[in-house]
């Protein structure tokens, strides 16, 4: 970026723009839930402090060199960032907006920010039941400035001035509003890649693994369509005509992806389930993250219900090929992502405020063109890049968990507790104690041995 200069802030935009931060940052609790409930009891807890994991360490690896990486100065090619130049938001505190126009830098790096923090959590659902968590939170920070601040600063990081941005955005001028790519299409294949490397739960194809909470999966599901509006509509950084079309099309989308993808269900299994609701709600809104600002709201109802039927039938995937993408990431986010930004090369219209006609609008068939290309560079990047730094990782201090572990459950192994205390044992209240193990009584409700709680009976977890 050119060098940051003080001017006057717009008040309106700046709270706009406050507002919308949060909301996105209320997705990553809303995206822990929803992950929480879907995995089985004994590892909710450890589902959940994966998404909170990744929160807190994109957080503090964003601000001490992901934003450069994003967001500084090209170095060539328009594929990354100057890592020094807004090392730790140097120079980035006093009242100033340089390329930000009338908005606070440090407001809009915090933004882009939670966009990353989103995405690295979303890949936890992939590996779920079977990661080791300290090991988790060295994958957050490598993966951070390895693939999404790379990916960022292709897609994301307009040329302004003497400032070069990224390949995708000024070169090939692929229209993507909200991370298309750089969030949804990224996270799924890197989901895909790290299923692949890490394997299978046991059990998987075999034993019933079907979501242990739909109350905590509706509840998650809400949270995250309320901070999509954040998410998507904050992305037009202005409190304008742009961010209404948006939030309008956001809505619309979640709508149509959730009705599609319970009919599906209905005519293939005779029953629209809740969880195929909440499901076709998430789909709808990955497939309109790159199009909202490119299609109409008709657009954005056709886009939605495309990315509920194909998703619908896409999650599916995993049992014919044999991949363990735990909680469909696969399936949702890299199926919908790619869905979403082909879809502006179809359904743009020049009446959306991206301004550009797609194919069934007149406009020929070149953007659809631009979209493939960031489609395919995209995955391929993010799926060869994540492989082997999980490869790496399992090699060097080892990523997935124990098998003995695995069976008993994350959440007594890893973190000393359990979800549900819903057993009493005589003699008083079970507890933890600092140790870090189980009580002699809650050993015993648990069915372990009291003085080895760690170490899981034979058969332990397959019932």
């Amino acid at each position: 970026m050119t060098p940051l200069v003080t001017t006057p802030v717009n008040t309106g935009d700046t709270a706009w723009l406050l507002a919308a931060s949060a909301l996105v940052l209320l997705m990553a609790p809303g995206l822990a839930l929803f992950y929480g409930g879907m995995v089985r009891s004994k590892s909710v807890l450890n589902m959940i402090m994966m998404v909170f994991g990744a929160l807190a360490v994109g957080a503090v690896v964003w601000v001490l060199v992901g934003y450069s990486l994003a967001f500084g100065d090209d170095l060539g090619g328009g594929l990354l960032g100057d890592p020094a130049q807004y090392l730790a938001f140097r120079g980035m505190l006093p009242d100033a907006t340089g390329d930000t126009g009338d908005l606070p830098v440090t407001l809009f790096a915090v933004f882009q920010g939670l966009f990353g923090i989103i995405t690295v959590g979303l890949i936890a659902g992939a590996i779920a039941d079977r990661a080791r968590f300290g090991t988790w939170l060295v994958f957050c920070a490598v993966w951070m400035v390895v693939v999404y601040a790379p990916v960022a600063h292709w897609v994301f990081d307009l040329s302004a001035g003497s400032h070069v941005g990224g390949w995708m955005a000024n070169d090939l001028k692929v229209i993507d509003f909200a991370g298309g790519t750089a969030v949804e299409i990224n996270s799924g294949a890197a989901g895909l890649a790290a299923a692949l490397v890490l394997g299978p739960r046991i059990g998987f194809g075999r034993d019933p693994m079907k979501p242990h909470n739909l109350t905590l999966v509706m509840l998650g599901a809400g949270l995250l369509w309320f901070g999509w509006f954040g998410f998507n509509a904050g992305s037009a950084l202005t409190a304008g005509n742009t961010a209404a079309v948006v939030f309008v099309n956001t809505l619309l989308a979640g709508s149509t992806g959730m009705l599609a993808w319970l009919g599906v269900e209905r005519l293939r299994d005779g029953h629209a389930t809740s969880f195929g609701g909440a499901s076709g709600v998430v789909a709808g809104l990955v497939a309109i993250t790159p199009s909202c600002g490119a299609v109409t709201p008709l657009g954005a109802m056709v886009v939605g219900a495309l990315a509920g039927v194909v998703c619908a039938l896409a999650v599916g995937l995993k049992y014919h090929f044999g991949y363990d993408d735990s909680l469909d990431v696969v399936g949702v986010h890299l199926v919908g992502g790619l869905v979403g930004t082909a879809a502006i090369g179809l359904l743009a219209s020049a009446a959306a405020p991206s301004g550009v006609d797609g194919l069934l609008y007149g406009g020929g068939a070149d953007q659809l063109v631009r979209q493939l290309v960031a489609m395919v560079v995209t995955l391929a990047y993010s799926f060869l890049a994540t492989a082997a730094i999980v490869w790496g990782l399992e090699r060097t201090v080892g990523f997935r968990i124990h098998e003995d572990h695995e069976m008993t459950g994350l959440d007594l192994v890893v973190h000393a507790e359990t979800a549900y205390d819903l057993h009493v044992a005589s003699g008083g209240r079970p507890h933890f104690g600092h140790s870090g193990g189980v009580s002699g009584g809650t050993a015993a409700a648990m069915g372990l041995p009291a003085d080895r709680p760690d170490r899981p009976q034979q058969g332990e977890g397959r019932r």
